[in-house]
């Protein structure tokens, strides 16, 4: 049975607790809900009343939440973003078979525009808008329903699912390559770092048996087809996906100093791949439960129809 001073909580008081948990501050609350500061102090003490605890710790003007504040702030936050979904939800049903994705660029073009055609016929009423942020996105304020993101994983407080790993090989132009014998070697040039991975070349150092590797340089590059260009040109060296390697090391513009198995054997966990990530509340909208089960069905280990890529 329920709790029954659960069921007696305002949720006008909780709304309040909500925001002054985000603003650290009774006035700038009161700001915010246009009501007065004894207005926001009389709902916090009605909740601590009712919950018998104490939310907030008072000095002065200033305000410091308890360790039980900080935990129902989680709880309460992710309850009114539910109903914000909800409300949102409801409100555009004539879009109930929309389908908000916002997809890896990466991804989009070397994987999953060439299968849409295989979800258009499993669902063929769906209404799919593609964004391609690189960053996750904010799933309330950018309306999006589901992300594939590249990473390793670590996206709390949603539901992630790994898609393909994206295996990288070490590479660089051939004159650099003249520099790189053994793995010490890679201390002495610069380094190219993916931007949203920037454990990335200390994982596969680790590998290497390099555990206090510090870098002559470092460059960060925003994404795949600017550290391959990277690599190519002679900037650094580089951390290519192994599908993007192949051509290039055929055709001499790139070479893996350390051999193309070189990272063959590391963990997986240090592995960076594509991942499937959303709201758990997400899933239970059936066009987009449909497209999660599709997706994460589908084998991606082998691109389809890869687009040519000209390089200068």
């Amino acid at each position: 049975m329920q709790d029954a001073s659960l069921r007696m909580i305002p949720l006008n008081a909780l709304r309040v607790f909500c925001v002054v948990a985000r603003k650290g501050s009774f006035r700038a609350a009161a700001d915010e809900l246009r009501v007065s500061p004894q207005a926001v102090s009389q709902q916090i003490k009605l909740l601590e009343d009712i919950l018998g605890v104490s939310l907030f710790e008072r000095k002065g003007r200033v305000i410091e939440p308890t360790e039980r504040a900080i935990v129902l702030s989680h709880f309460v936050q992710a309850g009114f973003d539910e109903f914000a979904e909800g409300v949102r939800r409801i409100s555009t049903a004539a879009y109930r078979n929309r389908i908000n994705i916002n997809v890896s660029p990466y991804f989009a073009t070397r994987y999953l525009m060439a299968r849409l055609d295989r979800f258009r016929d499993l669902l063929p009423g769906a209404d799919l808008r593609l964004t391609t942020m690189i960053e996750l996105p904010d799933f309330t304020a950018d309306e999006v329903d589901v992300s594939i993101q590249w990473g390793f994983g670590a996206w709390k407080d949603h539901e992630v699912t790994l898609l393909v790993r994206d295996p990288k090989i070490i590479c660089c132009s051939p004159a650099l390559a003249q520099k790189i014998k053994t793995p010490e070697d890679l201390s002495r040039l610069t380094l190219l770092h993916p931007v949203l991975a920037r454990t990335l070349w200390t994982r596969v150092l680790y590998h290497l048996g390099q555990t206090a590797c510090d870098p002559a340089g470092e460059f960060e590059l925003q994404d795949a087809a600017t550290m391959r260009r990277g690599a190519i040109s002679g900037l650094g060296i580089g951390l290519v996906s192994e599908i993007d390697s192949q051509e290039d090391l055929a055709s001499g513009r790139l070479v893996a100093p350390l051999g193309v198995d070189a990272l063959k054997t590391m963990n997986e966990a240090d592995i960076p791949g594509f991942y499937l990530v959303l709201p758990k509340s997400h899933r239970r909208i059936e066009a987009v439960a449909t497209f999660c089960d599709w997706i994460t069905q589908e084998s991606w280990d082998v691109p389809l129809d890869l687009p040519p890529v000209s390089l200068p």
